[in-house]
């Protein structure tokens, strides 16, 4: 017998204070879990001929824009995907909503907070252990699919 494991299963978040709150305190320092003493820079150099890789969605069934989807992971870890279907104007709706949930008050926000284990919702996610170092900086995690995942607050 087959056993079915929900990805919400798999993922999950050990809950901390929210960054805005903390920054809303006035604090005297910077919490130790927000500072990374042993994170050493290196020097970037700017190769301006480079510019980020462009995918085509609509010719991912062509062997050269796999092998280009393939290289932009391997070398970038990122890239531009042009032709997939997405109207401009839901793009600009999502970047739009987006914004205006992250200038609502702490408040407003804190009804989308992550319930604790669970890593859909407001404020810090992929949090394994009390002695990891964050990001200061909040973040709303959301399923898209398999819409069977979604939070239904969301």
């Amino acid at each position: 017998m087959e056993t079915k494991v929900q990805i919400t299963d798999m993922l999950y978040s050990l809950p901390v204070e929210n960054v805005q709150a903390l920054a809303s305190k006035n604090l005297n320092r910077i919490p130790s879990r927000y500072i990374r003493p042993e994170v050493e820079f290196d020097v970037v150099s700017i190769d301006e001929s480079q510019q980020i890789p462009v995918i085509d969605m609509s010719k991912l069934d062509h062997d050269d824009e796999q092998k280009k989807l393939h290289q932009a992971c391997k070398d970038w870890g990122f890239f531009q995907l042009i032709n997939h279907g997405v109207a401009d104007e839901v793009i600009e709706k999502m970047k739009t909503d987006t914004q205006e949930f992250f200038n609502l008050p702490l408040e407003e926000k804190m009804a989308y907070a992550k319930i604790p284990n669970y890593l859909e919702g407001y404020g810090q996610a992929f949090v394994l252990s009390e002695d990891q170092k964050l990001d200061w900086g909040d973040m709303i995690f959301l399923f898209g699919l398999p819409v069977s995942t979604r939070d239904p607050r969301f």
